[in-house]
């Protein structure tokens, strides 16, 4: 192992959701002051029945939000809670249109959302951005743990406009109760979770509580784990152990027209990254955040605004890169610190009937600051940089008849990036040992503007149909402008173009969506048009720590180039569940998903790093409080590959579970109820690389893998 770690009733609702885009919370338990609902449209319709959004999905019932303008998949906490991911990655890769970069497995696994990582995808925790620096590289972890969540969304398509042109790609949102909104009916509630996993002898453990009476309530939270260097089908992946702990204390007041809140959480890890360079230099990554956020909300009487909105946020996140230096001494050899604070209000008009139909709507005001130092042996990789963004959006509603809603939605950004250019020879090729780039201080502004239309209709049989279009404007990232160094973990030598202009991207996307009764279908298509899209180019040239250096022999770090080309992304995905059988109080059933993105240049080639083909299926039984499942996602071979990049085999990925529910009395055992179960995964202990990740072709992901797990709720 790797050793001791360094000391250092709810809103009927409220809750993150997609304000003016038809969703709300997917998973509600307790309920007060009903009259406070967030959206001014018809609520979520979640399946399996539920009161609305508020309903909880019940175990094994594919999530589906249906009456949504945007392609949402939603994560129970219920399913986290049998899976128990590390990361937020580990917790969306098989779902469709998601994978996850898979760096560091357990640990550095950032989202991706249809091949569309880092900048374009925004990571965010009840509304404030996640605060990291997950998107600066890909071996740099994601500061929160998916156990002590409620749920995981993944939004879609034109919802990103709410959040910034960084969520180009989507947003991943992690959904708690940390900032309490609701006092529990009995005065207190909460669950905690404990699991153990055979492949890595990973050891899990996390708890909630929330409380209160009055008008106050309280929430604490706590995480544990740890595990040591996991198995494959090859042997034992060197120098892949991790642990983790934190926590988070939040509390509330809550009144008659709404609620104001703080909480504080401290997240931190130690991991260790996989890879033949990288476990040969023992190199590993400590990540500590601290997090302070605040949110409210107040519903007025009268006037022109039925509710006011606030979300305020700042940390503190600092890691070291430690290793085996080219001294010899294994040390610290760099250190990454990020300071951020962000902040977002949002006023939602009255109703107004007009003559068509009834307009609701929200105009929001965003403003973010982000500071970005690097020290030590890393430290040429990015200077000190300054990046500061202000918005201002607005998105309109009309509901007409027979169920047809029409939806328009914009934004506007001013972006400042401030930091060092470099100036690189043209082929970056150096003219000696001696060459090194001149620089200055540089300072680039952008104003990126968005737009967006949508429409839904609801169809007969439950069935929802929705056509939206979207242009987005993204500002290029400080990481992508002005980077000019070697980055050691994941063995590149990353080079930034100071000159690059806007990324717009054109989309369109229909889908269709049933969240009830026996079928329940999710299926969205999509093509979206880049022009002057933003990658990492590969120039074949290797390089040590200095660009002097870059082209001798001997250098292990693979020089990369930001470039900008225009670029055309389609595909679809697909998730389906038909219940078959009735069995006892409930059903025996069959389950299927497809996905596929395709990604090319103009010139012919393909976007580097693009997830395959992927298409699975099974059975599953949930009955009496017990739930059963099995089933088979198969991985097509990647050969659709970026320039010096290369095939990754298919694979197949069998799964199974049981798992069993069984309601208690509190008076008598203390809590109300306890799932115990059984899940593996890759049955068939198959070799399975990610065509995504940068490392596919040294780093396996983990095998044969049989996990117990035991909640109890109270």
């Amino acid at each position: 192992m790797l050793g001791t770690l360094r000391d250092g009733a709810r809103l009927a609702g409220i809750g993150l959701g997609l304000i003016g885009f038809g969703a709300q919370p997917a998973e509600a338990e307790d309920v007060a002051l009903e009259e406070l609902s967030v959206t001014a449209v018809a609520p979520v319709r979640a399946a399996g029945g539920g009161n609305g959004g508020g309903g909880r999905f019940p175990p094994g019932v594919l999530p589906v939000v249906a009456d949504t303008f945007s392609s949402v998949t939603v994560v129970p906490g219920s399913e986290l809670a049998r899976s128990q991911p590390s990361s937020l990655g580990d917790a969306l890769f098989d779902k469709p249109g998601l994978s996850a970069s898979s760096f560091a497995p357990g640990s550095a696994s950032r989202p991706i959302i249809r091949g569309l990582d880092n900048g374009r995808v925004r990571i965010q925790e009840n509304g404030t951005g996640v605060q990291d620096v997950s998107d600066l590289g890909e071996d740099h972890a994601v500061p929160i743990n998916p156990l002590v969540n409620d749920r995981i969304e993944v939004i879609r398509g034109p919802a990103g406009l709410r959040y910034g042109s960084q969520a180009i790609g989507g947003v991943v949102s992690a959904e708690n109760n940390r900032i309490p909104t609701f006092i529990p009916a009995n005065g207190i509630t909460g669950r905690a979770t404990t699991g153990f996993s055979s492949v890595d002898n990973g050891r899990t453990v996390a708890a909630t509580v929330d409380a209160g009476s009055d008008n106050v309530a309280v929430h604490a939270d706590g995480f544990r784990s740890a595990a040591d260097s996991y198995a494959t089908p090859l042997g034992i992946q060197r120098n892949s152990a991790n642990e983790s702990q934190g926590g988070a204390f939040g509390t509330s007041y809550v009144f008659d027209r709404g609620f104001v809140g703080v909480s504080f959480s401290h997240y931190e890890t130690l991991y260790q990254i996989p890879g033949l360079a990288s476990a040969a230099r023992r190199t590993r990554l400590d990540p500590n955040q601290d997090k302070l956020q605040t949110r409210g909300e107040y519903r007025p009487l009268d006037g022109p605004f039925s509710a006011v909105r606030f979300w305020l946020g700042g940390s503190n996140y600092r890691h070291n890169e430690i290793g085996i230096g080219n001294d010899g001494v294994d040390g610290i050899q760099a250190v990454f610190k990020n300071r951020e604070a962000e902040g977002r209000i949002e006023l939602q008009h009255v109703p107004v009937d007009t003559d068509f139909g009834v307009l609701t709507g929200t105009a929001g005001l965003q403003s973010d600051r982000r500071k970005i130092t690097i020290s030590g042996a890393e430290g040429g990789l990015l200077r000190p940089t300054d990046t500061r963004a202000n918005a201002l959006y607005l998105f309109e509603e009309l509901a007409l008849e027979r169920g047809l809603r029409l939806q328009a939605a914009g934004r506007i950004e001013g972006n400042r990036v401030t930091g060092v250019e470099a100036v690189f020879p043209d082929d970056f090729t150096p003219a000696g040992p001696d060459d090194e780039p001149a620089e200055f201080a540089r300072r680039r502004r952008f104003a990126p503007k968005s737009a967006s239309v949508g429409a839904l209709q609801d169809l007969p049989y439950g069935f929802v149909a929705s056509l939206t279009g979207s242009y987005v404007e993204r500002a290029p990232a400080a990481a992508e402008l002005f980077s000019r160094g070697a980055h050691d973990a994941p063995a590149t030598f990353e080079i930034g173009d100071p000159g690059l202009k806007l990324e717009r991207a054109r989309t369109l996307e229909v889908g269709i969506r049933r969240a009830e009764g026996p079928l329940r279908l999710d299926a969205t298509g999509y093509v979206t048009r880049y022009t002057g899209f933003i990658f990492k180019r590969l120039t074949g040239l290797t390089c040590a720590d200095s660009f002097g250096s870059c082209g001798i022999d001997g250098g292990g770090l693979r020089q990369v180039v930001y470039s900008q080309a225009a670029a055309t992304f389609y595909g679809a995905e697909i998730a389906s569940q038909l219940d078959l059988i009735p069995v006892g109080d409930g059903f025996a059933g069959i389950s299927a998903q497809y996905d596929f993105v395709r990604a090319q240049f103009d010139d012919g080639s393909y976007v580097p790093r693009i997830p395959p083909h992927r298409v699975g299926g099974g059975v599953f039984l949930r009955t009496d409080g017990w739930y059963a499942q099995v089933s088979l996602l198969h991985a097509f071979e990647q050969i659709e590959t970026g320039a010096l990049e290369t095939a990754t085999p298919g694979y197949n990925d069998l799964k199974a579970e049981i798992a069993h529910t069984k309601p208690l009395d509190p008076s008598a055992y203390g809590v109300s109820e306890v799932t115990l179960g059984l899940r593996g995964t890759n049955l068939l202990d198959d070799v399975i690389r990610n065509a995504a990740s940068f490392k596919k072709d040294e780093v396996v992901l983990p095998g044969r893998n049989l996990r117990v797990f035991l909640t109890a709720r109270f």
